[in-house]
């Protein structure tokens, strides 16, 4: 068996706000979405440069519910990106709300993170240094002397 490709699955309260807020933090553009005759979109999905995230609204007569119905998300996505200050910059200008501000870390990565209006959070970095596990480890233990 082969696994030929890995996608971000989000439900959402209001997947047309969700769409517009990730079109103005992300630049994501709508591929397509599949709407219910009472207006509830029940599969979207959009273009990240090249990657697909899926989303739909909450099912709760089926178990899907949102950060936002559960009060809590135990879920963080990674967005690799070029320059993390200025995505999270137009991340917390279109709604978003910083949680920490980026820094550089010892993983050779600088970042921070972000939760979307809709209760999803964000980690949005870019490599600073290539650095080997071994070396990641080496300064992972150094974090507890």
């Amino acid at each position: 068996m082969a696994i030929h490709a890995l996608y971000a699955y989000l439900c959402v309260r209001d997947a047309r706000a969700a769409m517009d807020f990730y079109t103005r933090a992300f630049g994501a553009s709508e591929m397509f979405r599949l709407t219910e005759p009472d207006g509830r979109v029940g599969h979207a999905e959009m273009d990240l440069d090249g990657h697909t995230l899926m989303l739909s609204e909450e099912y709760p007569e089926m178990g899907v519910r949102s950060p936002e119905g559960l009060g809590a998300t135990p879920v963080t996505l990674h967005l690799h990106v070029d320059d993390a200050d200025a995505l999270l910059a137009r991340a917390v200008s279109a709604g978003g709300t910083l949680e920490r501000a980026p820094e550089d870390h010892f993983y050779g990565e600088r970042s921070g993170t972000m939760r979307d209006p809709f209760g999803h959070r964000w980690l949005i970095g870019h490599e600073i240094e290539k650095v080997s596990p071994q070396e990641m480890q080496r300064r992972y233990t150094a974090l507890f002397d």
